[in-house]
Order: structure tokens, then C-alpha cells, then sequence
């Protein structure tokens, strides 16, 4: 079974674009994947068109050997948009081939280990306030907060994951300077951003009640010296886990020697080489690992090493539903799973996208059986949803 061709395609996602790679082989065999340009450097398709243009004709079952290919050309510059187009060809290859196969893809990674997998509600509150056009109810103020962490506890999740935001006259604005939004190069952190932090997560727990556990994810909004102040400010409020991103090992190990909370990072790593000195460092409780930018192969070996240091892994996944269902396989297939992430405020048209949608009950996605990832877009609905202007993660 040999690649005829490829072809990228995008739909609006509200206030972002959903993008998508689609491989056609000469015995009508389809395999997909998402990949993103809103969390990273824009102009990711563009790579991932480059590159496939060296692929027509090859084995589709060689997917190891055309990712070997693919590397050595880019050696010098192995990472960022390299790496992502290299994750996004090898996981439409891992869908083709498992259904030619007529297999899940976690058959191809070695069995799964679980028919569900734990998720928690990630963007808990976040999207209702941040993207109050596309997610109802929207927040304006700490009642809102409550009522989102209600819904998270009458859902049946075990857990959920908010962001930073500061309060003016009651009302929440979202906190994020290490994206530029707004721009605050010193990333510091103050008093009243403190105060404004409890004062969320305390409003989530009153709505959560105390069975559900809460996650705070901080990303790059500060420096060490910050992300100490934050940490130690954290220490008698019942967390999961506090998420932060810091690209010095040292750094994040320093972090979490000081928290009494476990420490989760790394979803923006590539590769088992970048992984290495966070994990070496013993810099992290829970190792986060983007499939959809790595390869859910690449993700496995990365996952693998991280077991090797005693550490467990936790998907990062808030894309559209094709990237939920090419980590449920990923998560089924990984012994040392910690918890995998999940939007569940969704946009009114998600659902029409793909033929099949994530079934989620009781805080866990049941793994499908169907071959390849068990689920694929739908064109047509793609077409009827053309992409708008701008859609970055951000808005920038």
C-alpha cells in the first residue's frame, strides 16, 4: 500500500482554525491526523507540504523508515515545525496503516491497557470566559466560576483545570503574558494576582465540592522567581497537580523542590532528547506529552523513557475531536498513565465534523475498537465550515 498523496485541510474553529492532513493511497486506504497552527509558530502546513512532496510512492507500512528519512534531512534544525510536520505525517500513516490492517491504532503500539481512560475537564471556566461567543454560559463573575466547577462535579469528572486570570470590579480577564496577552515581558508576578488566583480556585471548589481535585495551569506566565511566589502562595489549596512551563531543567527542578503540590510540564518538548534532561533532573511528577505534535510512535518512546525515570505521563490534548481520539489510543497503549486531558466545552458544530465523537461518561473516554483512530472528519461538514480570518490560539 503506497502514499498517492496528501492534502491539508482547515475548518473554523470558532477562535481558532482546525487543521487536518489527509493521506490517500493507491488502494483507496485514508488516513488522517490533526496537527495545529495556533500554538505554535504559524505556517506549519506549508512544512508539512514540503515534506510530503518527497513521499509519493512510498510504503505506507514503513511509516519508522520514512520518519528515519525524514529526520536525517532536517538534522540540523530537528525541532519545532519540523518536528510537528514529522508528528503529523507519521500519525496519518499510523491511521492508514492500521486500517488497512483493519486494526486500532493502539493494535499497532502494542494492546491497550485500558478500555476507558481517565479525563479530566481542561479550560474548566477558561473557554466560558475567555470565548463567551462560543461557550455557554458565559462567565462574567465568581458565580459563573461556581457554576462551571458544578457542572464538572455533576458530570462526573474527577478532576478539572483552570488558568490564570485577574479580576477587575469582579469581572475575570484572562492572564496570559508568556503568550503576549497581555504583553508583559518581565512576566512578574504581584499581590493582587495572587489574591485574584485563590480567589478563582476558590470559587471552583465551592462549585466542585471537595471530591473533585482541581488543577491550576500556570504555562509560561512567569520566571522561576514568579512561579516560586505562585507555588508557595498555592501551598494549603488541595491541587492535583500545578502545570507551569519553564525550558530550563534546573529551573523546574528548583520549582519542584518547593512545591507541595506534584509538578506537571514539558508539553511543548519534542522527543525522547528533549524529555531526557527534565526527566534526568527529576524536574517534573508528571511528564506532559503532545501526540499530536510528536507522533503517537515518537510519543510512545517518550512515555517509555519517562517510566524508565518512575514518571507518569499525561496527554495534552485540547484540539478538535480527531486529536481526542488519536489520544485515547495513545493513553490506552501507555502503562504509566496519569490522567488524560479533554475540552469539554465544545463549539455548537464539533460533533457534525467527524463521523464519530468521544464517548465520555463517568470522568473516562471508553477506547474505540473501530479501525485506525475510530473516527475521521467529515469533508463535507469540513467544507460547510470554511475557516475565518485570523483564527490564532490567541487571537494575535
Amino acid at each position: 500500500m503506497r502514499i498517492e498523496r496528501f492534502e491539508t485541510l482547515a475548518c473554523d474553529g470558532g477562535w481558532r482554525t482546525y487543521h487536518f492532513l489527509k493521506l490517500v493511497t493507491d488502494t483507496g486506504v485514508v488516513g488522517w491526523s490533526e496537527f495545529d497552527e495556533g500554538f505554535g509558530p504559524p505556517g506549519l502546513a506549508t512544512v508539512i507540504g514540503r515534506y510530503t512532496e518527497w513521499l509519493t510512492g512510498r510504503d505506507v507500512h514503513d511509516h519508522e523508515a520514512i520518519r528515519g528519512t525524514l529526520a536525517a534531512t532536517a538534522r540540523p534544525a530537528p525541532e519545532g515545525l519540523t518536528a510537528e510536520a514529522m508528528g503529523a505525517i507519521e500519525n496519518a500513516l499510523l491511521d492508514a496503516k492500521a486500517k488497512a490492517l483493519g486494526v486500532p491504532v493502539y493494535d499497532l503500539l502494542g494492546g491497550r491497557h485500558r478500555d476507558t481512560v481517565p479525563v479530566y475537564w481542561s479550560h474548566c471556566a477558561s473557554w466560558r470566559i475567555n470565548h463567551p461567543d462560543h461557550y455557554a454560559p458565559a462567565i462574567t463573575d465568581l458565580d459563573g466560576v461556581r457554576r462551571a466547577g458544578a457542572d464538572a462535579r455533576e458530570q462526573g469528572f474527577p478532576a478539572l483545570k483552570t488558568n490564570l486570570f485577574r479580576y477587575e470590579g469582579g469581572r475575570p480577564h484572562r492572564w496570559m503574558p508568556g503568550f503576549g496577552a497581555p504583553p508583559e515581558p518581565g512576566l512578574n508576578v504581584d499581590p493582587p494576582l495572587i489574591r485574584d488566583v485563590l480567589m478563582h480556585l476558590e470559587a471552583l471548589r465551592d462549585g466542585a465540592g471537595p471530591d473533585v481535585e482541581l488543577m491550576l495551569d500556570i504555562n509560561f506566565n512567569a520566571r522561576t522567581e514568579g512561579f516560586l511566589r505562585l507555588v508557595r502562595a498555592l501551598d494549603d489549596v488541595p491541587l492535583l497537580w500545578i502545570e507551569l512551563d519553564v525550558h530550563n531543567p534546573e529551573a523546574l527542578a528548583t520549582i519542584r523542590r518547593h512545591s507541595r503540590h506534584p509538578i506537571a510540564s514539558l508539553e511543548t518538548l519534542f522527543g525522547v532528547r528533549g524529555f531526557l534532561p527534565h526527566l534526568r533532573a527529576q524536574a517534573v511528577d508528571v511528564a506532559i506529552v503532545d501526540a499530536v505534535w510528536n507522533g503517537v510512535w515518537q510519543a510512545m518512546r517518550i512515555a517509555g523513557t519517562a517510566e524508565a525515570f518512575d514518571v507518569n505521563v499525561a496527554p495534552h490534548n485540547f484540539y478538535s475531536h480527531l486529536a481526542t481520539f488519536m489520544n485515547v489510543h495513545f493513553a490506552a497503549a501507555t502503562p504509566n498513565l496519569r490522567i488524560m486531558e479533554t475540552d469539554v466545552d465544545r463549539l455548537a458544530w464539533d460533533d457534525e465534523l467527524f463521523t464519530h465523537v468521544p464517548e465520555i461518561a463517568g470522568g473516562a473516554m471508553t477506547v474505540p475498537d473501530r479501525p485506525g483512530w475510530g473516527t475521521e472528519p467529515d469533508e463535507e461538514a469540513l467544507r460547510a465550515h470554511q475557516p475565518r480570518p485570523g483564527g490564532a490560539y490567541l487571537g494575535l
